[in-house]
């Protein structure tokens, strides 16, 4: 099973190269299924299949490209106002368990990231509690369930993601992204709700031997979700990785955004509240179709509504 091949994976094994500190160069097998599993083409749940045959051993070393080459890579955009943004609606409400083993996405994460794991169900499942070598603030944490005291972190926050190119995913990669492990990781939880949905140009993690591996994080992400980097933030990554210019980023297969909540900014717009065909003046109109407008015969332009005097709807002027 996927999960107990986790569970004897170090928090080093992380996915991404690191700098010259622990924690560095290796990912696991949950890491290389979020990296070839997606196709924005396909049901979700065939998204983020097991590809339990392809399990990397802890200490192998990425074959990613060089994070800054990445970086260079990702489009450089203002934040999108965050209009609209709901986290269950959006991104799926609760963890899902995309290689049905009947482990969800943060009880692999739990059990793959810390160590000395005690399991709360016989089929070693349900994490009870661990240690975990914290990366973000390099403390030692001895956690057990409902002690408060890990989070699972969206490395790249999900309203984050929303404001950077989310909105143009469809529903089924949205919740792709929220369960990958590319792009989660067992914190401590102060740290965590400290980060919120920052991005790298106004959070880095405390842990500063860990900064270089938690931004290449961030870049593979965003470069595997089309997501984009505010000008601020590109030049904040640059200069975490300017002092490990040779840390590399996870090899990834980016996706092509397969839905929109907003119309492209690129076609050229339908005329807004408009109805095809002509339209009969005083004739009465569908509920449907109330406040849009319609042309007559004679060119002229009519409103589905109702006035004053009569509460049904009709074209008038």
């Amino acid at each position: 099973m996927l999960r107990r091949l986790l569970a004897t994976v170090s928090v080093s094994a992380l996915v991404l190269v690191g700098c010259s500190a622990p924690g560095a160069d290796t990912r696991t097998s949950a890491q290389a299924v979020g990296e070839s599993a997606i196709s924005a083409l396909q049901p979700l749940e065939a998204e983020l299949v097991s590809t339990k045959s392809k399990a990397v051993k802890p200490g192998a070393k990425l074959n990613g490209p060089k994070a800054l080459t990445v970086l260079n890579t990702l489009p450089v955009k203002g934040k999108a106002p965050a209009t609209g943004y709901n986290r269950n609606a959006e991104f799926g409400n609760g963890w899902k368990d995309f290689d049905k083993d009947k482990c969800d996405e943060r009880q692999e994460a739990l059990s793959r990231d810390m160590s000395k794991v005690k399991f709360k169900d016989k089929k070693k499942c349900t994490v009870a509690s661990g240690t975990l070598n914290d990366l973000y603030t390099g403390k030692k944490i001895n956690w057990k369930v409902k002690s408060g005291s890990v989070d699972i972190d969206h490395v790249v926050a999900l309203k984050n993601a929303w404001i950077s190119g989310g909105q143009k995913l469809s529903q089924a990669q949205r919740q792709a992204l929220a369960n990958d492990p590319l792009n989660l990781i067992a914190a401590d939880a102060s740290a965590n709700r400290q980060k919120g949905d920052k991005n790298a140009a106004e959070w880095l993690p405390k842990n500063k031997s860990f900064r270089c591996q938690y931004v290449a994080t961030q870049i593979s992400v965003k470069k595997k979700y089309a997501l984009s980097v505010t000008s601020s933030e590109k030049k904040a990554m640059s200069k975490v990785l300017n002092s490990c210019k040779n840390q590399k980023a996870a090899k990834v297969t980016p996706i092509k955004p397969a839905g929109s909540s907003k119309p492209s900014t690129t076609s050229k717009p339908k005329a807004p509240g408009t109805v095809k065909g002509l339209v009969s003046p005083g004739a009465f109109c569908k509920s449907a179709d109330k406040g849009k407008k319609g042309k007559s015969k004679a060119g002229k332009t009519y409103t589905c509504k109702s006035s004053k005097s009569e509460s049904r709807l009709r074209w008038r002027i």
